[in-house]
């Protein structure tokens, strides 16, 4: 049986925890409630390139200690940042949990911000990737269709023309409004006791100055749709369907996710099926979604000949007008459960799933729900629900698009096969 605690320091540093037994490892996360969102324009990319900037060493332990320092315990040392949280995680064996944590901490709370330039080129390199992967660049496009303006709709990994230019001044001054004791969680899981790392926690943060979480924009209403488009010569066209989606604590999520599932989120899906496996028009079609404190995105991508490109989009048209009339098929739905069971329990065998999990609820403020309910809420989502969320969030007036490809006209053409309104109001 599932069974965590959670203890708030006085400094607002919230550890949460769940012990399992018969496991030799723990993971460790520190999860920083700020992301790409948290940032202004003139500072898009701060936290991402700060993410980087923590393993370069602190006054206790410079980037080589600390690369030697997780290779010696054999364990894994890494980092990640998302529009709403930064996190630094690691699995070790359970006994080199107290020197993990201590080098964690340091890295999180006390950075050096040394070589800050030549990191500085890594993260301009790491952009120019992006720039170069027109599968991973239309993602962006999608977002800033449908978020215009608002942060949500940058990219996480930040502006080439920020990161050249931001002053180490700036990185200590944002550091210093993010990292405070109100927007951090410890979180861990595995052969651990909670009781010994919330302790040290403390120690690490005696005499810091309490502090809340920085209040963060609000999404609010999501502008008109619109569309995207950036010529380049391209083998393929890569092309995103986006538009709002639901919060992370909207009851309707395990409908969306199960509606997800049915049209491009497995092998057995729709779009998988009807486009990949039946006519082999595609290598790559999926839908995703993406869920905030108070916003959320659902999607669809597809890379795809341009000879292929408007039957792609005939395909997808009908698909999403069949699943939003109500006609899931014969064991279509069921299916669909029982995968998302499935991928649930089998990710729960994983202490570095059982600590995401926790550290990323609780810095975001989102219930954690019992695995046991969780499964009732999935086997309670009925056929009409998951038809109604697909009118809703696919409806045509609600979409935007982005592509990449050689040819802007080729893709509004085949993106009026599923609506003209689309076209319309970017014309």
């Amino acid at each position: 049986m599932e069974d965590h605690r959670l203890t708030t320091l006085p400094g607002g540093e919230r550890v949460i925890t769940e012990r399992i037994e018969g496991v030799r490892s723990a993971a460790l996360g520190l999860f920083i409630g700020a992301g790409s969102r948290d940032e202004s324009p003139a500072r898009a990319g701060v936290s991402h390139f700060i993410e980087h900037l923590l393993f370069k060493g602190t006054e206790r332990y410079d980037a080589v200690s600390i690369a030697e320092l997780f290779d010696t315990m054999g364990g894994e040392l890494n980092a990640a940042t998302s529009r709403e949280t930064t996190v630094v995680y690691t699995r070790v064996p359970d006994d080199h949990v107290d020197v993990a944590l201590d080098v964690m901490t340091d890295m999180v709370f006390a950075p050096a911000f040394t070589d800050i330039d030549s990191e500085r080129e890594v993260v301009l390199e790491e952009i120019a990737m992006v720039e170069d992967n027109p599968q991973d660049l239309v993602h962006d496009f999608a977002a800033e269709a449908v978020f215009g303006a608002h942060p949500l709709g940058r990219p996480v990994i930040g502006r080439a023309e920020v990161i050249s230019s931001i002053s180490r001044r700036s990185l200590l001054g944002y550091h210093g409004r993010a990292y405070v004791g109100g927007n951090v969680v410890l979180a861990a899981a595995g052969n651990i006791d909670h009781d010994r790392i919330a302790h040290a926690l403390a120690g690490h943060r005696a005499g810091a100055s309490p502090a809340p979480g920085r209040p963060r924009k609000a999404a609010g209403r999501p502008p008109r749709p619109a569309l995207r488009f950036h010529t380049k010569d391209t083998e393929q066209y890569h092309v995103c369907l986006a538009g709002p989606g639901l919060r992370r604590s909207d009851p309707r999520r395990y409908a969306a996710a199960l509606l997800d599932a049915i049209l491009g989120g497995s092998a057995s899906s729709r779009l998988f099926q009807e486009i990949r496996e039946k006519r082999g028009m595609a290598y790559s079609v999926y839908t995703y979604a993406s869920q905030y404190v108070d916003a959320g995105q659902v999607g669809l991508y597809v890379g795809t000949r341009e000879d292929n490109l408007r039957e792609c989009f005939d395909v997808i048209a009908e698909e999403l007008r069949d699943v939003g009339k109500g006609n899931i098929r014969p064991g279509e739905l069921e299916r669909a459960k029982e995968n998302m069971k499935g991928r649930m329990l089998l990710s729960l065998e994983s202490t570095s799933s059982r600590m995401s999990r926790l550290g990323a609820a609780t810095v975001t403020g989102t219930e954690i729900v019992p695995i046991v309910e969780t499964e009732r809420r999935i086997s309670a989502v009925t056929a009409e629900e998951v038809a109604a969320l697909a009118r809703e969030l696919y409806a045509p007036e609600r979409l935007s698009a982005a592509g990449i490809g050689p040819s802007e006209q080729r893709f509004r053409d085949a993106v009026e096969a599923l609506s003209s309104q689309i076209i319309g109001r970017a014309a």
